[in-house]
């Protein structure tokens, strides 16, 4: 599978968390071109702020593989991470970081702050925006246009 059938999946992911009332992001982690994990955002069902899609998918796979280091994965995020699932990623010692839509108020990848190729710290990570961007984008309108009106 390539990029664009990756982040389709994680499509799939957002538009469950859609469903459940939560913002739509999804995120799947790609080890060997096998999704190893994969999830959707989850902070108001579980109580919990750390619940982002990237986070809980990180988990999955990290349970998977048996090791909290992933140092040949891939994330694959419908929206651009945030500062809190930036530094999972490099803790987890990803490859890549793949993204959908840029995220203007919160994205650290690049449209707020640039913390994976950040040359202080210890690991940096790949990174590919834009990913079906315009699909990912107009899943994250539907859902603010709904609370909106």
């Amino acid at each position: 599978m390539d990029a664009e059938g990756f982040m389709r999946a994680a499509l799939a992911e957002a538009r469950m968390g859609l469903a459940a009332g939560e913002v739509p992001v999804g995120a799947v982690v790609v080890l060997d071109d096998v999704i190893v994990g994969q999830a959707h955002n989850a902070p108001i069902g579980l109580g919990d702020p750390t619940a982002h899609a990237e986070i809980l998918a990180l988990r999955a796979a990290a349970q998977k593989a048996g090791n909290y280091r992933l140092p040949r994965a891939t994330l694959y995020a419908t929206l651009e991470p945030c500062a809190m699932c930036c530094g999972a990623a490099i803790q987890a010692r990803l490859a890549r970081v793949v993204y959908g839509a840029p995220d203007s108020k919160a994205g650290a990848v690049e449209s707020r702050y640039r913390l994976l190729d950040d040359g202080r710290l210890n690991h940096r990570v790949e990174t590919l925006g834009g990913v079906l961007a315009a699909e990912c984008g107009a899943l994250l309108k539907e859902f603010f246009e709904g609370r909106r009106g």
